[in-house]
């Protein structure tokens, strides 16, 4: 057994392809927006110059005078996605995705986070396949008065996982892997649900803004405030435009000036 703490990588964002949006705008008459955009001393993120290339498609906005019902076009980008925030056009927000490698949450920490399936996508590591030889736990500050115990109940478990597939003998020369894999899938059924997994999350802005209002606010669980507050500043450094109204308070809770875009 050894103590864990989660951490946080991104790992994918937005990938443009400047020829294609630069072919589209030149049908549409919109190419000085592009070069705007990429001849800012501090350009956009590809997360944000697909959200806003996504909002302005919509109203024809690249430039003024190309819709005539537009008679006002902002120029500046903070300005723009504060009024895409302001409007509640939350659907441009749902064309960027971001990944996320979590390492070392706890399967209750997972078992909260697949309920938010909307604009998500979640790749776990599987006990089915995965032998815990080694579990990684990390104890809740409400049981540190428990310490001792705690750690001792997870080293006797892990001590079961290795006895057991010792006795059973899957690891002995000529052992099919589907057996491996039933005892293993049996096995699991004995874990501690605080045990350290990974996951790989996939969400879209929309849906981030979401999840991190929610999972940071002060009645959520400990873990996943610890979690999704790393998940924020990952976010407001990224994308700052689209998460420009969100605010962290001095107890960690991350709250939108505009909620449910």
């Amino acid at each position: 057994m050894h103590e864990t703490s989660p951490t946080v990588h991104l790992i994918a964002r937005p990938q443009l392809d400047l020829d294609g949006m630069r072919a589209y705008l030149a049908d549409v008459g919109g190419e000085s927006w592009l070069d705007r955009r990429l001849g800012e001393d501090e350009p956009a993120s590809p997360g944000e110059m697909l959200v806003e290339f996504g909002g302005r498609a919509c109203y024809r906005s690249w430039e003024p005078g190309l819709n005539p019902n537009v008679t006002r076009v902002r120029t500046d980008r903070m300005e723009y996605f504060a009024n895409i925030l302001r409007s509640a056009h939350g659907s441009v927000l749902e064309h960027a995705n971001y990944s996320f490698a979590l390492r070392d949450v706890s399967r209750v920490f997972t078992h909260e986070l697949v309920r938010h399936r909307a604009g998500s996508a979640f790749s776990q590591e599987s006990l089915r396949y995965v032998r815990l030889t080694d579990i990684g736990f990390r104890v809740p500050p409400a049981l540190e008065p428990l310490r001792d115990q705690v750690i001792s109940i997870v080293e006797r478990l892990e001590e079961f996982q290795v006895d057991a597939a010792r006795e059973l003998g899957i690891d002995e020369e000529g052992v099919p892997f589907h057996v491996k894999k039933e005892v293993t899938s049996a096995l699991r059924r004995l874990a501690p649900i605080g045990l350290s997994t990974d996951i790989v999350w996939t969400a879209n802005a929309r849906t981030l803004r979401h999840v991190i209002e929610m999972r940071t606010a002060e009645g959520a669980e400990e873990e996943l405030r610890t979690v999704f507050d790393q998940v924020a500043r990952i976010m407001v450094a990224e994308a700052p435009g689209l998460f420009q109204d969100f605010t962290r308070s001095d107890d960690g809770a991350w709250a939108p000036e505009h909620r449910k875009v």
